[in-house]
C-alpha cells in the first residue's frame, strides 16, 4: 500500500477531503520523524512503539575487495507492534 492508497482509502472511510488527510498523514510522519530525531520514543497504544534503536561497533567484509570494514556506531529506527497488532498478524 502506497501513502496515495492509504490516503484514498481514509477519504472513502472517513469522508474527509484528501487534501486535509494527506496534511494529517504528512504531519504524522513529520512528528514521529522529529521525535526520533530528539531520541524520544513514539507510543502508539494499540499500533506500536517507534524506537530509536542504538547499534554498536561491528566489523564486516567487503566481498569484492576481500577487506574488513569498519561500521561505526549508530542509531537506527525500529518499529514494534502492539501485541494486539501482533496478535491480529498471526490469525
Amino acid at each position: 500500500m502506497t501513502k496515495a492508497d492509504l490516503v484514498n482509502n481514509i477519504a472513502d472511510k472517513t469522508g474527509l477531503e484528501k487534501k486535509a488527510v494527506l496534511a494529517v498523514i504528512e504531519e504524522l510522519m513529520v512528528e514521529i520523524k522529529d521525535s526520533l530525531t530528539a531520541d524520544e520514543n513514539v507510543y502508539l497504544r494499540g499500533f506500536g512503539t517507534f524506537a530509536v534503536r542504538k547499534r554498536a561497533q561491528k566489523a564486516a567484509r567487503n566481498i569484492t575487495k576481500n577487506t574488513t570494514v569498519i561500521i561505526p556506531a549508530h542509531k537506527a529506527p525500529s518499529f514494534k507492534p502492539a501485541k494486539v497488532f501482533a496478535e491480529a498478524l498471526q490469525k
